[in-house]
């Protein structure tokens, strides 16, 4: 199919390449949470559609994330994956994968603008039958995803997000939180 036919609904504002250096990581520490500022990029592509048992269409956004720490330059997380629409049931989904063998698959129905600004939101649960967590049995064990739920804001060329991972980790429940906002380049 033509990509000048392919719906992407409320994704396709995203396309582009994304900067930003406002970004705050609260992470869980044995002794201490740390909080690192960050500034990153973020590069959505446009990918196309697919049919899904001649029935279910699906739009899709492929991305990927690097962070960077303020203090150092360091790269502390690298993510790729996909952000689908699904027009007839107005989902949007959000499969993402990093590197510490954790994957994801969450989704949300999206009910349109709101003064202007495409708002998505999207939750997984570990267990979860529709929008799963999926990880490795060392993560199972030592650093369990619970539940993620992320927000992204666009109002045209400002893309503001936050996400939170619910972690089982060190002996507690710890909400991982990470938010920035960035700029169309």
């Amino acid at each position: 199919m033509s990509e000048d036919t392919v719906d992407y609904g409320p994704l396709g504002g995203l396309i582009g390449v994304w900067t930003g250096d406002k970004g705050l990581d609260v992470a869980p520490e044995p002794e201490d949470d740390s909080k690192s500022p960050y500034f990153e990029t973020l590069t959505f592509t446009a990918a196309g559609d697919l049919t899904n048992a001649e029935e279910q269409k699906l739009s899709m956004i492929r991305y990927h994330q690097v962070v960077q720490r303020q203090s150092d330059g360091g790269v502390f997380h690298d993510e790729v994956g996909y952000w689908m629409w699904d027009a007839q049931a107005q989902t949007v989904m959000h499969s993402l994968a990093i590197p510490r063998a954790v994957c994801v698959l969450a989704g949300g129905v999206y009910t349109g603008p709101k003064n202007g600004e495409i708002i998505l939101n999207v939750a997984a649960k570990d267990g979860d039958e529709d929008w799963g967590i999926v990880q490795s049995p060392f993560m199972r064990k030592k650093a369990r995803t619970v539940e993620f739920r992320q927000t992204l804001k666009l109002t045209g060329n400002t893309l503001a997000y936050s996400e939170t991972s619910v972690l089982a980790i060190y002996g507690r429940s710890f909400e991982h939180t990470d938010e920035n906002t960035l700029t169309r380049q």
